[in-house]
């Protein structure tokens, strides 16, 4: 089969707020990260999205550990990197673009709009945290360019349809190289939830050719998941999006909502792509 019929899996592994108190599986430090990695790229992601933490769980751009943990990874699997650059709230611009400069990642996110930043409950409506997530046009300008010189694809983040437009908006410069990567995100409060309507809408306002992928926060995350799988795209699970491996009871650790994911996209009659696949799929240029 071609490539028409693979599916990038990309793994989240812990985001900006998870922690161990919630699940101990969440890793902290370069041992348990790189660790973590491996055994995503052996339950079938082609892609590990990370947030990288310190011993002490808290999220950091320090140069060193970074590229501590890039090299890490890199030397025991082939598996792709994808570094955030939201990091977590508080941080500017310089700080959170450095760990694309000193890291060189394969992908990293791209986040395409300020927004208000919830993480909330949606049956009963509390909104336990929130912020603003800053990302003006200028900020998007200027990471992006950071990106190209490091060798980076953007992988855009959009919360909300009209953070779609944003991009449709510069890339009128032609500021972005093509094909662009979108990656949807359901279930933030202050972006838009999960419904059919919501994500067809979505995958057709991008424009035709372009890769996309989706992933779903909570209770959304293996809904939009069977959806992506379906629809052609490609799908992100992790203990950043999701904690749980069905209902309440908690994933033993990544590798877990992997292995689901990886079902679930052979569920849709489709395979899992390699990572040499997912690079190819992307038009990412082969590593040096």
């Amino acid at each position: 089969m071609g490539l028409e019929n693979k599916c990038i899996v990309t793994c989240a592994m812990a985001g900006g707020a998870t922690r161990k108190e919630q699940n101990p599986a969440v890793p902290y430090g370069i041992k348990e990260t790189i660790e973590e990695a491996v055994k995503c790229y052996n339950s079938g992601a082609a892609v590990v999205h990370l947030h990288v933490r310190n011993d002490d769980g808290f999220p950091t751009y320090d140069p060193k550990t970074i590229v501590d943990v890039v090299q890490g990874i890199r030397a025991k699997c082939p598996i792709l990197i994808n570094l955030s650059t939201a990091i977590f709230v508080g941080l500017d611009p310089e700080q959170r673009i450095s760990v694309v400069q000193n890291g060189k990642p394969d992908l990293a996110s791209l986040n395409s709009g300020t927004m208000n930043f919830g993480i909330a409950d949606w049956a009963s409506g509390e909104v336990r945290i929130e912020f603003i997530f800053e990302n003006t046009f200028s900020t998007i300008k200027m990471f992006n360019e950071e990106m190209k010189k490091a060798g980076t694809k953007p992988e855009l983040e959009v919360y909300d349809i009209g953070q779609v437009d944003n991009v449709l908006l510069l890339q009128k410069a032609k500021i972005f190289d093509e094909p662009l990567y979108f990656q949807f995100v359901f279930g933030v409060a202050g972006g838009i939830t999960l419904t059919p309507m919501s994500f067809a809408h979505f995958v057709n306002k991008i424009p035709p050719g372009s890769p996309w992928s989706a992933c779903g926060v909570g209770p959304f995350s293996f809904k939009a998941a069977f959806m992506c799988a379906a629809m052609g795209g490609n799908v992100r699970v992790g203990l950043e999006d999701n904690l749980y491996i069905s209902g309440k009871t908690l994933a033993k650790g990544n590798y877990e909502l992997v292995e689901k994911a990886v079902q679930i996209v052979k569920m849709a009659d489709r395979e899992p792509a390699t990572p040499d696949e997912a690079r190819e799929i992307l038009h990412l240029p082969k590593r040096k």
